[in-house]
């Protein structure tokens, strides 16, 4: 029920994604959790791989194959 809006520009510029902007999924279950991160990981870079980090039970942020930052998380 989100929108996400979001452009390229044919300027050249000296910047790139960074993680400062992430996108933020909660998942249903672990199981969807994982399939997710693997298939963001996939050409990627984690940042923190599936985990129970404390504040989460289940939580992971990866960047996809584009540098696009992504948090993976089950509530």
């Amino acid at each position: 029920g989100q929108s996400l809006m979001a452009m390229d520009s044919p300027v050249k510029h000296e910047f790139s994604f960074t993680p400062a902007l992430s996108l933020f999924v909660t998942c249903d279950s672990a199981e969807q959790l994982k399939a997710a991160y693997g298939q963001l990981l996939d050409g990627g870079k984690a940042h923190m791989p599936v985990d129970n980090y404390g504040f989460s039970e289940l939580f992971a942020w990866v960047d996809d194959r584009y540098g696009v930052s992504w948090q993976l998380n089950v509530e």
